[in-house]
């Protein structure tokens, strides 16, 4: 059976407040995947929702990159760090420099 996708909470908060404690609802939008709807006066003005979240309400996912995204996935390279994967890079281009010089010897 499939899991059941986690319901997000959207919390409203008032502007005032949103204001003084930006940096805190940021921290809990990009950590926890929390949406805050930003009132004034009683009336929703805006909404504050992490990258990813914007990105898969509006932006449809290419193919390509969905697939690249699976491949990933199964091979374990989505969970690579930055650092992982600059050696993986220089790894691959050591041998062309080796060959590029041989060629101009």
């Amino acid at each position: 059976m499939p899991k059941k996708k986690e319901q997000i909470m959207t919390k409203n908060v008032p502007a005032f407040i949103a204001r003084t404690q930006f940096g805190q609802i940021l921290e809990r939008v990009s950590q926890n995947s929390e949406r805050f709807v930003v009132t004034k006066k009683g009336e929703a003005k805006a909404v504050i929702l992490g990258v990813e979240d914007f990105l898969q309400a509006v932006v449809e996912t290419p193919d390509a990159l969905s697939a690249l995204q699976r491949e990933a996935a199964r091979s374990g390279a989505n969970k690579l760090t930055l650092e992982e994967i600059e050696k993986e890079i220089a790894a691959v281009r050591r041998p062309e420099k080796v060959v590029k010089n041989k060629e101009t010897v």
